[in-house]
């Protein structure tokens, strides 16, 4: 797509280490350009198997102004389709969520199988031909069941080192026999790479996640042991330590720990790592206990930390004994983001029996919504006249510059190599 000689300039002249001029994050040329550069290109998480549990269940998701509908079929596959009729265009599912027999458009009655192929439409003639009108299809890659899109044509090849990598990470946890528990929708009033920005670092986390840091230590996101100044030196080397010792414990359990840390040199950017929990060690709860008494996959104990995901350019992840919580942002507007968060638990888990839905969220809840304030307070500055980018710090926020570097990455392969980049990368 064209866009401005001074959005040109920008993106191929950006500063490194420096938050992004405030355009990037306020005007609807660069919305344009990141729903058609980004999530038009790349692969975005969208769902996750627990989500389509059965033959027939479907879900929505709307990026831009597509509308992206995935179905399990009865053979337990899980494809994706653009959620448009090839009659007039109606929208097929309106639903976030439901279950289907086929895929019939209310509007005239065209009718489509799992596949996408058109069964019937009446009213078309002799000569019509349906096999030339089936659903388009949308590329959708599973990584141990977190589902992944791509509107491309020609999606990025290294979603397959993505799941390669990810995979034994992953896997342990189970996702296949997992159930929603619990799932929230949050618009954030701000841009979705500040949301991501705010996601990325925990800079802000001692002064603003009272609930969050009980379990979780802000040394492990991006948190630079060089900085071992003397308040905090002690804390630090101890949560070094407790990491050695317990990355040590979990090997031998079969649990892969170790960082992998691919956030800006690929094109499907990523990070992982099993982090310590504090406290009783066990879950993302207020007292640091397992949420859920159904513990996941062949899990027989609890206290096996908490398994960090990261994708760029939307989402992140967190793997626990007893539950899984997973994160995705997908922009409204230059200045709206949806954060859609699902909480999963063992499908043979019982509400109220095996676990409380208030225990279970409310961390994670109490977080979102201070995150959200945070992001409009973000974004609100960035309208200000006397905003410009600043330095980001090099100790706690390594990985807000690891994504620009991405997504500026991205944008300035596209302006020079419009199309080859992504295949060659």
């Amino acid at each position: 797509m064209d866009i401005s000689e001074t959005l040109r300039h920008r993106i191929l002249n950006r500063r490194a280490g420096m938050s992004l001029d405030a355009e990037f994050y306020n005007t609807s040329e660069v919305h344009a350009l990141d729903l058609d550069v980004i999530f038009g290109r790349h692969w975005i998480y969208a769902a996750c198997d627990p989500e389509l549990p059965e033959p027939g269940d479907c879900v929505t998701v709307e990026v831009g102004s597509n509308s992206i509908l995935l179905l399990r079929g009865e053979d337990m596959e899980v494809r994706g389709f653009h959620n448009v009729c090839r009659h007039r265009g109606a929208r097929l599912i309106d639903a976030r969520s439901t279950t289907i027999g086929n895929i019939v458009c209310r509007y005239h009655g065209w009718t489509y199988d799992e596949t996408g192929k058109l069964l019937f439409a009446e009213h078309m003639g002799a000569g019509f031909d349906k096999s030339c009108h089936g659903l388009k299809p949308v590329h959708v890659r599973s990584v141990s069941g977190l589902l992944f899109i791509c509107l491309d044509e020609a999606p990025p090849a290294d979603i397959e080192y993505l799941a390669q990598t990810l995979t034994p990470y992953i896997a342990p946890h189970d996702l296949a026999n997992c159930k929603v528990a619990h799932v929230s929708e949050l618009v954030e009033e701000g841009n979705w790479k500040l949301a991501m920005e705010n996601n990325r670092e925990c800079y802000h986390c001692d002064g603003n996640h009272p609930q969050l840091t009980v379990p979780l230590s802000e040394f492990g996101f991006g948190f630079s042991p060089d900085e071992l100044d003397q308040r905090r030196s002690k804390d630090i080397r101890t949560y070094l330590e407790t990491i050695e010792s317990e990355h040590a414990r979990w090997e031998a359990l079969g649990l892969p720990s170790a960082e992998v840390e691919e956030l800006s040199s690929r094109v499907t950017g990523f990070r992982t790592m099993r982090l310590p929990l504090m406290g009783a060690g066990e879950s993302h709860t207020l007292d640091t206990r397992a949420a859920s008494g159904k513990l996941l996959g062949a899990f027989n104990e609890s206290r096996l930390g908490g398994l960090s995901v990261w994708t760029q350019p939307n989402s992140w992840h967190h793997f626990m004994s007893d539950h899984i919580v997973t994160f995705s942002a997908l922009p409204l507007a230059p200045d709206k983001t949806l954060v859609r968060t699902v909480w999963l638990v063992h499908k043979d888990a019982v509400e109220g029996q095996d676990y409380k839905l208030d225990n279970l969220i409310n961390v994670w809840m109490m977080t979102n919504q201070q995150d959200a304030d945070l992001v409009r307070l973000a974004q609100l500055g960035t309208q200000e006249a006397a905003y410009e980018p600043g330095p980001y710090s090099g100790y706690t926020e390594p990985h807000v510059e690891k994504f620009c570097e991405w997504y500026i990455g991205r944008l300035a392969s596209t302006l020079l190599e419009p199309r080859a980049h992504i295949a060659a990368e």
